[in-house]
């Protein structure tokens, strides 16, 4: 009989309580590595770049920049590529079905985010052949059943076209798939020129500009450079890497961290109090036996030691079943929904589940040491 065996039969020696607490810490990191990789997904921990930069009007995501700027973003030191970047949302058949069309450079958009979205060669070719061809990322094609060769009409929610019709006809030249699963590509890419002539107003204005830094150069040095250059003009600008956009966008609806980090808080709280006072009863019940193990000699740091093991063997064993759900759910699930549990919330995980186990059987371990021989022995 090892320490662990001893420690493992201890654990489950009432085989209903142990499985009840196994669920209940199993349910817990559930939710938790489901909120994590929402996190994780949405808000660009996973998939955003910290090196990409937006350049978008510093008065709101809805007020247009001039293409103007293009010319003297691109004419700083220290930036390698910038594309022009304007948006059109809309609905394709059904109004619930929402898609949003992102309109660039071809040549820009690789230099700039090619990488990230995959974007190659061919598939650059393929969306300049014709100023209505648009390439689809593999997520949104996959959940809308298209496929290359396919037209489709976006009916804008604002942007009218010359001639009154909110009606965008395209055609699909190809599917891009992104770096990684990570990666959002629930999107349309379009060129920016067939929608900025085609569109009844906003002219010559952009959405954003999307920029890459010079190998060596600092994002979060180079974003202030550029907003002083345009510190005085009519439509000042702010200047985010791609991670902190996506952070500002979902604090707009509310400070989702903080929402979820108080969820998981309350649930963590909840199960320590359930399992340590769990323990405490289940000790009580076994006065006799530790009084028994140190008159066979276990001295007080064993029984400690042996407690704690228990606790932590109802966490590591409920603990990785709950990640383990987790990450088949987030594998089942379309990356559109932002959910991404990858290592680095894996191992951020594993190290809550040691640390509960710790918490949770330090104050029974503690309780057992010190149980006087005399006094376990009253209990029979």
């Amino acid at each position: 009989m090892t320490f662990w065996n001893f420690a493992r039969k201890s654990a489950l020696r009432k085989p209903l309580r142990s499985a009840l607490l196994i669920v209940s810490v199993a349910m817990t990191f559930l939710i938790y590595g489901l909120t994590a990789g929402f996190v994780a997904g949405s808000q660009g921990t996973a998939a955003a770049s910290d090196e990409l930069l937006g350049v978008m009007n510093a008065a709101g995501r809805g007020q247009p920049l001039p293409m103007a700027y293009l010319s003297r973003i691109a004419a700083l030191p220290g930036v390698a590529d910038v594309s022009p970047i304007t948006r059109l949302r809309g609905s394709v058949g059904d109004a619930r079905n929402v898609v949003a069309v992102s309109a660039g450079d071809p040549d820009k958009l690789l230099a700039v985010s090619g990488a990230d979205l995959g974007l190659t060669p061919s598939l650059i070719d393929a969306l300049k052949s014709r100023r209505d061809k648009v390439l689809v990322g593999q997520s949104l094609a996959q959940a809308q059943g298209w496929k290359t060769g396919d037209s489709l009409t976006v009916t804008a929610f604002r942007t009218k076209k010359d001639d009154g019709s909110r009606d965008w006809r395209f055609e699909i030249a190809g599917i891009f798939e992104g770096k990684n699963a990570s990666t959002d590509t629930h999107f349309i890419l379009a060129q920016y020129e067939y929608i900025n002539k085609a569109r009844a107003r906003g002219i010559d204005t952009v959405w954003a500009f999307a920029l890459r830094p010079e190998p060596g150069m600092a994002a979060q040095d180079l974003a202030p450079q550029i907003d002083a250059l345009f510190a005085n003009s009519a439509a000042p600008t702010r200047t985010m890497s791609e991670k902190q956009f996506l952070s500002a966008f979902l604090s707009q609806y509310a400070d989702v961290k903080r929402v979820i980090t108080l969820v998981v808080g309350v649930s963590f709280v909840t199960l320590l109090m359930i399992v340590i006072n769990t323990m405490v009863f289940a000790l009580r019940e076994r006065r006799f036996e530790i009084g028994v193990l140190k008159t066979l000699g276990f001295r007080s740091p064993q029984i400690l030691l042996l407690v704690l093991a228990e606790a932590l063997f109802v966490f590591v064993v409920g603990g990785a079943i709950g990640l383990v759900v987790a990450k088949l759910i987030s594998l089942a699930t379309p990356p559109a929904l932002g959910l991404v549990i990858g290592a680095q919330v894996s191992l951020r995980t594993i190290a809550l589940i040691l640390l509960l186990g710790f918490v949770a059987g330090l104050l029974p371990a503690l309780s057992a040491m010190r149980t006087p021989i005399l006094a376990a022995f009253r209990t029979r």
